[in-house]
This record gives C-alpha cells, structure tokens and sequence, in this order.
C-alpha cells in the first residue's frame, strides 16, 4: 500500500488500494493530488465511521492509517 499525501502527485487508478490518513479529510475520489483529476465525477467518500471506502466509480479501495473507532 502506498501512502496518499495531497501535495504529491498521485497517478490516478493506478492502484486499487490507497493508504490515507485524517489530513486527507474530507477523503474524495479522485484526491486533489491526482494528476488526472477528471478521471470520473469527484466523489466524497464517508470513510470517518468505518476507517474503509470504496470509490462507487472507480472500485478503488480506501483505508484511514490511522483509524481507531474514533468519530
């Protein structure tokens, strides 16, 4: 899994899988940071309450690093 940070670019649906952490709230898809932002519609994934989201579009699965159970 490789880490999301916003300020870096990001090669979109080159991964299935993105690590993200509470800087990259509110979490969407695709992130600022990618290169190709109009890959699809932006969407904004509810990852606080379960620490995992699935891009409707894209299928790309997301998880919060530093998830706890915390709202």
């Amino acid at each position: 899994m490789a880490a999301v940070k916003q300020s870096a670019e990001i090669i979109p649906n080159a991964q299935s899988r993105y690590e993200v952490s509470r800087a990259d709230l509110p979490l969407s898809c695709p992130m600022p940071g990618m290169t190709l932002w109009c890959s699809h519609p932006r969407v904004y994934l509810p990852i606080e309450q379960t620490g995992q989201a699935k891009c409707p579009y894209c299928g790309a699965d997301y998880v919060l690093k530093d998830y706890g159970g915390k709202h």
